[in-house]
């Protein structure tokens, strides 16, 4: 879904060489020291990920040597090739228990697989990679992937009960937005930390509700459930409030409120 994005939108500017899984493994060290030696690339966008985060419980194994041995894979290539690397990252390196929204500067803490293996990819980047830029954004949807709000209307629209989670806060982060981002912060940002998401918070529930109310389907029963009803595998931090204030500080500006995103989600959709 990011990946697409980050296409369309870098290449109106730049030559992109966009390297699927069917021509790169990234957890195959030779193929990725193959590709970016034979491209040589200004700069390197590392957004591959396993990112199922109950299915990493499941398959924890494969987790890890896609976010963290692949990612160390693709930070010794731009390490020995000397080529800039941004990595996207995710709010689940934290444990969602600080009372306020998490800097760039805090130390992380992850619950989960996911979050554990997504960590370990930041170090490497970190030690491997002189000029290199760590970006965490949170609960991403956008136009060329499924994501929560397609979810959301599809099943208001089937009539089954909604009963979505209202004890986790967070950003909801348009990817079209944060694709625009990125390519401002590998062009023009010095290297570091960033937190990128749309600005505003909201729980799940809250999410969902304005969803609903953009579409004119806000008389359609909705219930606020607590996480545990779920009984998924993977813990959830309650907190995944990032604060962007490296990227305020850089001079670049701030993305747009999140409720914002999701009308121009649906302008571009034509649905609204």
């Amino acid at each position: 879904m990011l990946g697409q994005d980050l296409i369309a939108q870098l290449s109106v500017r730049h030559q992109v060489v966009p390297l699927p899984i069917d021509e790169v493994d990234i957890t195959d060290s030779t193929a990725v020291m193959r590709a970016l030696g034979q491209h040589r690339p200004d700069s390197v966008i590392h957004a591959a990920a396993f990112t199922a985060v109950d299915e990493c419980e499941r398959q924890a194994e494969l987790a890890f040597r896609v976010n963290a041995e692949g990612t160390r894979h693709v930070a010794l290539a731009c390490g020995q090739f000397r080529i800039p690397l941004l990595y996207i990252s995710t709010d689940y390196v934290f444990d969602g228990e600080k009372a306020g929204p998490y800097l760039e500067g805090d130390a992380p803490n992850p619950l989960s697989v996911y979050g554990k293996s997504k960590l370990e990819g930041e170090r490497s980047v970190a030690e491997l990679v002189a000029q290199h830029w760590i970006v965490r954004t949170s609960w991403l949807f956008g136009p060329l992937g499924r994501n929560f709000v397609s979810a959301i209307l599809d099943q208001a629209r089937s009539g089954r009960p909604l009963r979505v989670v209202s004890d986790q806060i967070g950003a909801p982060t348009y990817t079209v937005d944060l694709a625009e981002k990125l390519e401002e912060v590998v062009t023009r940002a010095d290297p570091g930390v960033y937190h990128i998401t749309n600005q505003g918070w909201c729980s799940w529930f809250e999410f969902a509700q304005e969803i609903l109310a953009q579409k004119g389907l806000a008389k359609v029963p909705i219930a606020a459930i607590p996480t545990s009803a779920l009984d998924r595998p993977a813990r959830r931090p309650k907190n995944s409030r990032l604060a962007n204030l490296q990227l305020e500080t850089s001079g670049l500006g701030l993305l747009p409120p999140w409720q914002d995103a999701v009308h121009r989600y649906f302008l571009r959709e034509g649905t609204l």
